[in-house]
């Protein structure tokens, strides 16, 4: 009787598992566990100076990125290209992270990035945002809340995929 009965626990429990494994490595962030996004930096590298408070009201996708970083420089077009299809839907804002000035300028120049760049040269707006590696993308609602945090490389599909998804 006691074996009937182990062999359908372990299976709900692996399901289990398999499921809060899924949800965390997901990025998605749960109404309840949504947090403000800490400020943005406040040197402009490119573009015009956006703040969390110019971007309340719509949703906004906050890309932090550097130079320096190999997955950086092949999302680079994918970026470029999400640029023209927001259409509104949500504001682009790049933070070069810990990087050198003018290599962030020449990247930016180079892969014709026509959104806003903010410089976190010291690294501590990334610090601040709880940064795991690069590039990262967080996407914050309309109240400026970080609703999901986004690891690795991104397609411009993905990220529009996103945006369609934030309440």
């Amino acid at each position: 009787m006691r074996r009937r009965l182990l062999v359908p626990g372990v299976l709900l429990a692996v399901v289990l598992v398999g499921v809060v494994a899924a949800e965390l490595l997901s990025g998605t962030v749960g109404p309840s566990q949504r947090r403000a996004a800490p400020a943005l930096p406040a040197t402009v590298l490119a573009g015009r100076r956006v703040t969390l408070a110019s971007l309340r009201g719509h949703p906004a996708i906050v890309h932090f990125w550097a130079s320096w970083c190999g997955p950086c420089e092949k999302e680079a077009p994918e970026l470029a290209a999400l640029t023209a299809r927001l259409r509104g839907r949500a504001t682009l804002v790049g933070v070069d992270w810990s990087d050198n000035a003018s290599h962030a300028a020449a990247f930016v120049r180079r892969h014709h990035w026509s959104f806003p760049n903010l410089e976190d040269h010291d690294g501590s707006v990334g610090n601040d945002y709880r940064l795991a590696g690069l590039p990262t993308t967080f996407l914050l609602d309309a109240r400026g809340r970080i609703v999901k945090q986004m690891t690795g490389p991104e397609t411009a599909k993905a990220l529009l995929a996103a945006v369609g998804q934030v309440s």
